[in-house]
């Protein structure tokens, strides 16, 4: 039986064709320090998931879509194939829901610039 569009807007996670990813997403629980908001407090978080052009947290304050955001997270071997890498991104928030992670919203934010940092 044929899927409909009516099927797809019922049940997204069956629509194969909304994923528009184009780089590879690593499922990792890494922690990572975020700041944002007016003051740029910073929070600590976990990724959910991680790739080249974008981040996917969980958080326990609330921020919004939209919304600029400085990151940074130590990369493992067995993503950077060598040693950990710690590394400072800045971004922005594309979309927020209610997280999963232990009452904990869930952040995805695009990776506009990213530098590594030097061992400390």
């Amino acid at each position: 039986m044929a899927e409909t569009q009516q099927d797809r807007d019922q049940h997204p996670e069956h629509d194969h064709n909304k994923d528009k990813r184009t780089t590879r997403r690593f499922a990792l629980r890494l922690p990572v320090t975020v700041r944002y908001g007016e003051n740029e407090q910073e929070h600590a978080a976990q990724t959910r998931d991680v790739s080249a052009r974008g981040i996917c947290f969980f958080v326990d304050s609330a921020i919004q879509a939209g919304s600029a955001i400085d990151f940074t997270l130590t990369l493992p071997p067995e993503i950077t194939l060598t040693e950990s890498i710690r590394v400072r991104c800045k971004g922005r928030v594309v979309r927020v829901e209610g997280g999963s992670a232990a009452d904990k919203m869930s952040v995805a934010a695009v990776i506009d610039e990213y530098e590594f940092l030097a061992e400390s």
